[in-house]
């Protein structure tokens, strides 16, 4: 799952990114709008936005049209000042999924935030399954047999990459991309690890993550690996 942050104001975005990394999501930070435009203007899909509206270069209601002119869905949560009934409105008017008026509580925020993945996710399975293995993607968490596995955040997240869509093989970058923000530093290598870890784990599920030589990983039963 990736957030992205636009928050102009640096100790919230701060304390935002962190709360969202903890929460286990990978998440990436912007200062204004015009980033925010940039960013969501590109091929990268986000789980969820997080905008601010009173951001310098580009306004977050400005960065919220231009992204349901485009048509993309990605749901929105706005966060503002500016409590007044006409800024509420304006912002659902433009297609905003939430609505926050500062200051507020941090637990309510991470608490909308998986509301609006979990609806984000209607018509779509939010539970992976490969064998015994099962993936909560909303609950974050794994279990093998109902016995919850023991994963950190980002093996959880190459799990849920490779879970998603069980019988394709997903290149280093193609996982890379779920699991660091733009401006954390990533190598290759640390796939490798993660992928080792997650073998033993997954193991007693009779589940495999199988290396196919120059193309990358995917994720199978046993019993389908040896055919």
């Amino acid at each position: 799952m990736r957030i992205l942050i636009a928050e102009d104001d640096e100790v919230l975005s701060d304390g935002l990114c962190r709360s969202m990394r903890q929460s286990g999501y990978a998440v990436d930070c912007v200062k204004d709008g015009m980033a925010a435009h940039t960013i969501l203007s590109g091929d990268q899909p986000f789980d969820l936005v997080i905008l601010d509206v009173g951001m310098p270069k580009m306004d977050g209601f400005s960065v919220l049209k231009c992204l349901r002119e485009k048509n993309k869905q990605v749901p929105v949560i706005i966060l503002t000042a500016r409590d007044a009934e006409e800024d509420r409105v304006k912002g659902l008017d433009l297609g905003a999924d939430d609505y926050m008026a500062k200051p507020f509580s941090l637990p309510e925020l991470e608490a909308r935030v998986r509301a609006l993945i979990r609806r984000g996710q209607c018509g779509v399975n939010p539970v992976y399954s490969c064998g015994a293995l099962t993936l909560d993607s909303v609950g974050r968490r794994a279990m093998i047999n109902g016995e919850t596995l023991e994963l950190t955040t980002r093996e959880l997240n190459v799990l849920e990459a490779l879970m998603s869509r069980i019988g394709w093989v997903f290149s280093k970058e193609q996982i890379l991309e779920r699991l660091y923000s733009y401006s954390e530093e990533a190598s290759s290598n640390a796939i490798e690890v993660y992928i080792h870890r997650l073998r033993k784990k997954i193991e007693p599920a009779g589940v495999t993550i199988r290396t196919i030589r120059g193309l990358g990983y995917i994720i199978d039963k046993v019993s389908d690996a040896k055919n």
